[in-house]
């Protein structure tokens, strides 16, 4: 698989993963999918074991390792971790 269908593929999952609502801030689901976001990106994450939502496409997650992401989509439609 080239790179390029890699983010392709990438990218739809997570728009997926993002125009879903979360109903429960610590549904399983939900810490699993952000754990493969943050770690996708390359960022460091054991694993995330709880998670806020702000707004839609926008959610802080804290991880086992203590780090804290804000992990959203911006404006172009790109998921982003921001470290917080």
């Amino acid at each position: 698989m080239t790179i390029s269908a890699r983010a392709s593929a990438l990218i739809l999952a997570l728009m997926a993963f993002f125009s879903v609502p979360a109903l429960a801030t610590d549904d399983a689901a939900l810490l699993k999918d952000l754990t493969s976001v943050i770690m996708l990106l390359g960022l460091p994450c054991e694993q995330v074991v709880s998670a806020k939502r702000q707004a839609d496409n926008d959610h802080i997650a804290l991880c086992k390792n203590g780090n804290r992401y804000r992990v959203f989509v911006n404006t172009e439609g790109r998921v982003v971790a921001q470290k917080q």
